[in-house]
């Protein structure tokens, strides 16, 4: 907001003003975008470990445990950074919080779709009275499962993420082109053409503006395409708008 108050105090109707609004949409997406990226990364990591948690918790179970007493065990080894979860778990259980709401506020705490989806299926278990280890082992294969199946789709989509760079990029060799070989020659043609043609300098704003739409939108749709989420689409967004504002500023 300081940004654009600026623009509008001093640069309205310059191309100066357009370059402000880059560097405000820049630092508007530049903070979620960050914290959108350690958010997955550590998402991801705590998925990437739930079958090996799942896993110790069956063994721990054929010895004679309950689900409480094994996940307490399963939380002294090392499963990166579910670990400090798991023993916040057990940590709560020992204050009195009960198994359910324990498991519930991890469940809230960590907040990936696929500890949504299991932690009702083992309190329905739990609750039932059944062998929560017969539930436990087929859940470890169907999160193996899932995890496989989303890495081959990640490898599947990404080149059409890649489809929005290259046309970006044409995009931007397209403008380049236009204004060198027909916007700038007609200039020195200014006292006979000008009546009728856009200026070089209208032309370049013209040409930003729709740069700036198309980076900014293209990268989220890269996100979408490639990830699956628009969110994941606003540091694509940040490197075509870089990308764009130099070609800018150093080539026209």
């Amino acid at each position: 907001m300081a940004l654009l108050l600026v623009a509008c105090l001093f640069f309205w109707g310059s191309p100066t003003f357009d370059e402000y609004v880059i560097f405000a949409i820049l630092a508007v997406i530049s903070a979620p975008t960050v914290l959108n990226l350690i958010d997955n990364r550590w998402k991801k990591s705590i998925d990437e470990r739930l079958p090996d948690l799942f896993r110790a918790i069956v063994q721990a179970q054929q010895t004679g445990m309950t689900l409480p007493q094994a996940i307490e065990e399963a939380s002294k080894r090392d499963y990166g950074r579910l670990t400090k979860e798991l023993k916040k778990l057990v940590s709560q259980m020992s204050w009195g919080c009960s198994f359910e709401e324990a498991l519930e506020l991890f469940a809230d705490r960590v907040d990936t779709k696929l500890v949504r989806r299991i932690v009702p299926l083992i309190l329905e278990a739990s609750r039932s009275g059944s062998r929560v280890e017969n539930v436990l082992d087929p859940m470890g294969t169907f999160i193996r499962t899932t995890l496989t199946l989303e890495k081959e789709r990640e490898a599947q989509t990404r080149p059409y993420a890649a489809v929005i760079y290259v046309a970006f990029f044409v995009f931007l060799f397209t403008i380049v082109l236009l204004f060198k070989s027909f916007f700038a020659p007609s200039a020195q043609n200014a006292p006979i053409l000008g009546s009728e043609l856009m200026t070089p300098d209208a032309a370049r704003r013209l040409f930003f503006d729709m740069m700036t739409f198309q980076a900014f939108f293209g990268g989220l749709a890269a996100g979408k395409m490639g990830e699956g989420n628009i969110n994941s689409g606003l540091k694509h967004s940040i490197v075509l708008l870089i990308c764009g504002y130099l070609v800018f500023k150093i080539v026209l």
